[in-house]
C-alpha cells in the first residue's frame, strides 16, 4: 500500500508503475543530473576508471570539487555514450509519469545543463509538451575553471603564463540552473478551461510568478540533509504556482523531501519516493511533525 502524505523507500522507475491513471495534480523532482556527480547520480554503462577519480590536488585538498569531472570531449567513445544513455534513462520512466499525471497537469524537472536537452526529448517523446524553460537564478555557486596561466607556471613557462593572464578553462560561474515544465496535453474535444473545470489544473497562478525567471536564495536550513538540497522555497514556489489546496504532488526522486516539505507546508498531498535508505528516513524525519496518514491509499497488488 503506497499511503498518501507519505515517503516510500523504494526504486521509482518500478513503484510509479504501480500508481493508477490521471491520479496526481504535479510531479514535482530535482532528478539525478547523469553528470557523475557521485555514485547515484551515475546513470550509464561507462566503466573507465578515471571517470570519478581525484586528482593529486584534489586528494590533497587542494581543490573545492573533490572528484574529477569528464572533459567535454570525453577520454574515449564509451564517454561520448553517456549523454545517449542519460536520454535511455529518462525515457525508462517518462511514459509512467505521463500516464499518472492529471490531463493537463504540469511537470517540474531539475535536470542540469549539460544533459537537460536530453531530458527534453525524453518527455516529448513519451507525449508530453515542453512548455518552458525555468531559470532558478542563485546568489552563489561554485566555480571550478581553473586559471591557465596558473598552469603554464607550474610548467615554468612563464612567457606562456603571461600571455594567458585573465583566461580560464572549464565553464563559466553557473548562477542559474534550469527547472524543465512539461504539461500533459488535456483531452482533445475541449478547451483548456473545460480542462481546469473537469481536473483542477492546466493554469498557473500570477500571484506566484509573471516571469520565467526566478530568484530564491538559500536559507540557513537549507543545507546539510543532502548534497543536491533546494531551497524549500523555491519548490514552495512551484508547487504553489500550478496546483491548489488539496492537489497531490509526486516527487518520484525525493532526496531529503524538501518537494514533499513544500507540499505540506501548503495544504497538498504528496508522495514521495527515494532509494536511499538515508535520504529516505532524513525525508521521514522532516515531514514527521503533525503528519496525519489519510485513509485514501493504493492497494500496490
Amino acid at each position: 500500500m503506497i499511503n498518501l502524505d507519505n515517503i516510500i523507500c523504494g526504486d521509482s522507475i518500478e513503484l510509479m508503475k504501480k500508481l493508477p491513471n490521471e491520479y496526481a495534480h504535479a510531479i514535482i523532482s530535482d532528478i539525478p543530473y547523469g553528470i557523475s556527480y557521485n555514485e547515484w547520480d551515475i546513470l550509464h554503462n561507462n566503466t573507465n576508471s578515471a571517470l570519478g577519480g581525484a586528482s593529486t590536488a584534489q586528494i590533497n585538498g587542494g581543490t573545492l570539487f573533490k572528484r574529477r569531472g569528464k572533459p567535454l570531449n570525453g577520454w574515449s567513445d564509451a564517454d561520448k555514450k553517456i549523454p545517449f544513455e542519460y536520454q535511455e534513462w529518462c525515457s525508462s520512466w517518462a511514459f509512467d509519469w505521463l500516464r499518472i499525471l492529471k490531463p493537463g497537469a504540469s511537470c517540474f524537472i531539475f535536470a542540469g545543463r549539460r544533459f537537460a536537452h536530453r531530458c527534453i526529448v525524453a518527455l516529448e517523446d513519451a507525449g508530453f509538451t515542453f512548455k518552458d524553460m525555468l531559470a532558478w537564478e542563485k546568489t552563489t555557486a561554485p566555480h571550478r575553471a581553473q586559471r591557465i596561466s596558473e598552469i603554464y607556471k607550474r610548467r615554468g613557462d612563464n612567457t606562456r603564463a603571461e600571455d594567458w593572464e585573465g583566461w580560464r578553462v572549464a565553464n563559466l560561474r553557473p548562477l542559474f540552473e534550469p527547472i524543465l515544465w512539461f504539461q500533459k496535453p488535456y483531452k482533445t474535444g475541449g478547451t483548456l478551461a473545460d480542462n481546469v473545470i473537469e481536473h483542477n489544473v492546466g493554469a498557473w497562478n500570477e500571484s506566484i510568478a509573471n516571469t520565467n525567471i526566478f530568484s530564491v536564495c538559500y536559507d540557513k536550513e537549507d543545507h546539510g540533509l543532502h548534497e543536491t538540497q533546494k531551497p524549500l522555497k523555491l519548490m514552495e514556489r512551484l508547487v504553489s504556482l500550478v496546483t491548489q489546496e488539496g492537489a497531490i504532488i509526486i516527487d518520484p526522486f525525493a532526496g531529503s523531501g524538501t518537494t514533499c516539505l513544500a507540499a505540506k507546508n501548503l495544504n497538498r498531498h504528496y508522495i514521495g519516493i527515494e532509494i536511499d535508505e538515508n535520504y529516505a528516513e532524513i525525508a521521514k524525519k522532516r515531514l514527521s511533525n503533525g503528519i496525519h496518514q489519510l485513509s485514501l491509499s493504493i492497494n500496490m497488488e
